[in-house]
């Protein structure tokens, strides 16, 4: 009996001793780097031959470190806790309700939004901030500027500002406010059977605005449809989607599974309440910024086959984060789990730790290690490549000319300065520029910069470079200077070849000078392709029903090409 007690303890004592092994070598190995660091960082702030800050050398050794990890793995020392409530969970603030821009030497007003402080005292996007409070903004950073404008609600903020098309300065004494980013910046009735959600991100109150909004618009008793648009959502807080897709299916239904490497990162979300549109025909609208909580509530409506995805394949960000409280009340945001949709598929695309040895890029799952899964009706989806839509919209390329007059700001500048000259331009949908209004801004870009080039002209680029290295550009200059000129762009003929592209751009700008941010959606109504696409749908009970039930091609969504 004493020799089969011992046995045992034997047993149990080589275990317990590996594992000590394996905790004392992970302990010592962590000790070791930290050792390192420190004795690095001593060095360094001890002999290294110009001044450092102690502050931003750590930071910079910290962000290092995290960034090998994955893009979403953050530190944020007590100076930026601010600025990062404001990105990842409330935007709330005193303040005036505008946004600025810095081009060159100057800094704009971007956008004013409508009910605000700013608004209300006549302030307008395009115009030039001159000063804040009497002191001048020149050689301030946007920080600063931003600091300046920014305060406690009740107090007043004084603005110097120059418009286009004014003759003298203009001064403005602004009353500060409480401002919150609306996660729903707009919702409406398209027609009497659909209703519009646009759902900007997952922040603090997300669920409740949603809910608000749907309620408002059930309160027209012939709503049958909702177009639910999710594009350039990159997401936030997992809780509020989870909720907002309570809202449309029933209590107690597993939606979102979360598994991480500790058992505090790993749980379960259900639906905790009865729906109150539970029957409405829903479509959304996703496309490439639709990431992380927009993916969550667009991959269970497809998961559950509870509504129809329209647009372009999503993100793929299928991974979950945690704010850690730190020393000095610094934070870091951690990445601690993966998610796992009602289907049980993941769709991140990415895997971070891998990275190409060539460019550093990282490495993306191959269509070859997709694994298939089931929605309730039985269609097939995919993991590991995001969410890819029911309905697939093509979007038309942007020529590279648009690109550069909206990078550069002159389309920009242009609806300002039609502003100045225009005191109304009736309704937001119907705003058409006139032919005569196009020829006077291909005047008004006379002498401004702005350069491009062509995907013929980067093309021959690319061609030439491969010429010279292979040795035959020697023997064929005469034909390759042949088709560079022949290729070269004719900035006048581009301005008349890409006129109904460039004035689509124009009238929605110009449109958010009068209509504000809600002139930008109506006018979308009646423009968008994808929302065309997912307005027909919704209209269509028939080929909503036979999506869903996964007919003829809807019955593989997204197939990987192996």
């Amino acid at each position: 009996m004493k020799r089969f007690a011992k046995r045992i303890l034997l047993l149990l004592l080589v275990p317990a001793s590996f594992l000590w092994w394996g905790f004392s070598d992970d302990f010592f190995q962590i000790a070791r780097q930290l050792d390192l660091m420190a004795g690095v960082y001593r060095e360094v702030n001890a002999v290294y031959v110009d001044d450092v800050n102690p502050g931003s050398l750590m930071k910079s050794g910290i962000d290092g470190m995290l960034k090998s990890l994955d893009p979403y793995t953050n530190y944020y020392p007590e100076s930026e806790i601010e600025d990062y409530r404001m990105k990842h969970v409330s935007s709330e603030y005193g303040g005036i309700g505008a946004s600025s821009i810095r081009n060159g030497d100057s800094v704009l007003i971007y956008e004013v939004t409508e009910g605000y402080p700013a608004q209300q005292a006549g302030l307008r996007a395009g115009d030039r901030l001159l000063e804040v409070n009497g002191r001048s903004i020149s050689g301030l950073s946007p920080q600063e500027i931003d600091d300046m404008v920014k305060g406690q609600a009740g107090t007043m903020v004084r603005l110097l500002v120059e418009r286009p098309g004014a003759s003298a300065t203009i001064p403005l004494s602004i009353t500060r406010g409480e401002i919150k980013s609306k996660n729903v910046p707009y919702y409406a009735m398209i027609d009497d059977s659909t209703g519009y959600i646009k759902l900007e991100k997952f922040l603090q109150d997300c669920y409740s605005e949603t809910r608000n909004a749907l309620v408002e618009l059930q309160k027209n008793q012939g709503m049958t449809s909702l177009v639910f648009d999710l594009r350039g959502n990159g997401g936030g807080l997992l809780e509020e989607s989870v909720n907002i897709l309570n809202l449309f299916l029933q209590k107690d239904l597993p939606l979102v599974r979360q598994e991480g490497k500790t058992s505090g990162s790993n749980n379960t979300y259900k639906t905790r309440n009865e729906p109150i549109a539970e029957d409405l025909r829903v479509v959304v609208l996703i496309d490439k910024s639709s990431a992380s909580a927009s993916e969550i509530t667009a991959g269970n409506f497809q998961d559950l086959d509870r509504g129809v995805v329209v647009g372009q394949r999503s993100f793929g960000k299928g991974l979950v984060q945690q704010t850690r409280n730190l020393t000095y009340n610094a934070q870091m945001k951690l990445t601690v789990a993966k998610y796992y949709t009602a289907s049980g598929r993941c769709v991140q695309t990415r895997v971070y730790r891998h990275r190409s040895d060539e460019d550093g890029s990282f490495y993306e799952i191959p269509d070859s290690l997709l694994k298939a899964f089931k929605t309730r009706n039985g269609r097939t989806v995919y993991d590991g490549s995001a969410v890819y839509p029911d309905v697939y919209v093509s979007l038309p390329d942007t020529a590279t000319l648009t690109k550069s007059l909206v990078r550069n700001l002159l389309i920009f500048d242009f609806a300002s300065l039609y502003r100045s000259k225009h005191d109304t331009i009736g309704g937001a949908s119907d705003f058409r520029l006139s032919d005569g209004d196009y020829r006077e801004f291909v005047a008004f870009l006379s002498g401004r910069t702005y350069t491009y080039a062509t995907q013929s002209e980067k093309a021959f680029e690319s061609l030439k470079e491969a010429s010279l290295r292979e040795k035959y550009f020697a023997s064929t200059d005469r034909d390759l200077i042949a088709l560079g000129t022949a290729l070269r762009h004719d900035r006048a003929e581009d301005l008349r070849l890409f006129s109904p592209e460039i004035k689509q751009f124009l009238q929605q700008e110009i449109v958010s000078r009068y209509h504000f941010q809600r002139g930008r959606f109506e006018y979308m109504f009646k423009h968008d392709p994808v929302f065309l696409e997912g307005l027909g749908i919704a209209h269509d009970p028939a080929r909503y029903a036979s999506i869903l039930r996964g007919d003829g091609q809807y019955k593989v969504i997204g197939k990987p090409r192996r």
